[in-house]
């Protein structure tokens, strides 16, 4: 089992540049602890700083790490050029020798799609052309052309290109029976998300790996990658503070996600009553035991890359001490 890291930096109390600069030496630091990887977050006008440009980061990332792999989770394919998205990438995979996990997605949050002028119902007909696009660049031998409902390209090339081939593994998050189908179908990794119960997640791994084998396509665990509340507590007196903050983690995403005009309540994130039953239900949370033994449940389901959300860099420090050793 190996883990990795979700989200990229937020702010909190300081500015934007200080922010990024503590979050580039989180990633640094969880290197060196043995966290196998990184994957970043899209999202805008939001207020509170989340993470705008992922590949920007993750072309500074490349130099300043060396076996980290480094990922999207997701670019919002609806909102971008898909050729420059497809350069864009290939020059960060370029830059890190072959690290890049470009993870794709239609994206969901109303108040991005008014801010960019972009039609919500427009976005799986968009974000479909777009990985058309963007794997015809990768993979054409020399120019081509291209003429969609929503882009064309005249006589183009893509320019660098990527070191890994036939191209970079493309990733999406699914959740329902049928996306993850079509994930498997259409030869994407899976991402898996935060909220889902323990057995639910199980379920999907095992659904993914069948329609991988009805897709022909053999399946290994490193195709999924399982992301997760880490909640750490130094010792058990200081479990209940633990829930509390995520709860108040998934109400404020829940808050931030939908706007005000539709009630400011995404029940993504799980209802009120329930935020409790899906922090012990779902995160990673507890001492470093309580920890090893969830995380444990979920491998002997198949489950071997988990991506931690909320985790800071004392979080990380004590998980590599106490809980990496459990998983050799």
């Amino acid at each position: 089992m190996r883990f990795g890291l979700f989200g990229g930096p937020s702010r909190g109390e300081s500015d934007d540049a200080s922010t990024y600069r503590t979050y580039v030496r989180m990633v640094q630091e969880a290197e060196q602890l043995g966290f196998y990887g990184v994957y970043l977050v899209e999202h805008h006008f939001t207020g509170n700083g989340q993470l705008s440009s992922s590949l920007s980061l993750l072309s500074h990332l490349a130099a300043l790490t060396s076996t980290m792999r480094l990922g999207t989770a997701v670019v919002v394919l609806p909102w971008h050029n898909p050729m420059l998205v497809a350069e864009q990438a290939a020059t960060v995979d370029v830059l890190s020798g072959g690290r890049l996990d470009l993870g794709v997605g239609r994206g969901y949050r109303d108040y991005e799609f008014r801010g960019f002028g972009v039609e919500l119902e427009e976005a799986q007909a968009r974000f479909d052309e777009s990985v058309a696009v963007i794997r015809k660049a990768w993979t054409a031998e020399g120019r081509f052309s291209h003429e969609g409902r929503y882009w064309r390209f005249d006589d183009v090339v893509a320019e660098p290109v990527p070191v890994q081939r036939p191209h970079p593994p493309l990733w999406t998050g699914a959740g329902s029976p049928a996306s993850i189908e079509a994930a498997a179908r259409n030869g994407y990794n899976l991402f898996l998300d935060q909220v889902g119960l323990f057995d639910l997640c199980l379920e999907r791994v095992a659904a993914f790996k069948a329609a991988c084998a009805a897709a022909g396509r053999a399946y290994t665990p490193s195709m999924v990658a399982l992301t997760r509340s880490l909640r750490i507590a130094a010792t058990a007196a200081d479990r209940d503070g633990l829930v509390e903050r995520q709860m108040a983690a998934l109400t404020a995403l829940a808050e931030s996600t939908r706007p005000p005009e539709q009630g400011g309540r995404n029940l993504f994130y799980s209802p009120p009553e329930a935020r409790r039953e899906t922090v012990e239900g779902a995160s990673i949370i507890g001492t470093p035991d309580e920890c090893i033994a969830r995380l444990k449940r979920l491998e002997a389901g198949g489950v071997e890359q988990v991506l931690f959300t909320s985790a800071t860099i004392e979080d990380a420090r004590l998980f590599a001490r106490e809980v990496m050793p459990a998983f050799g």
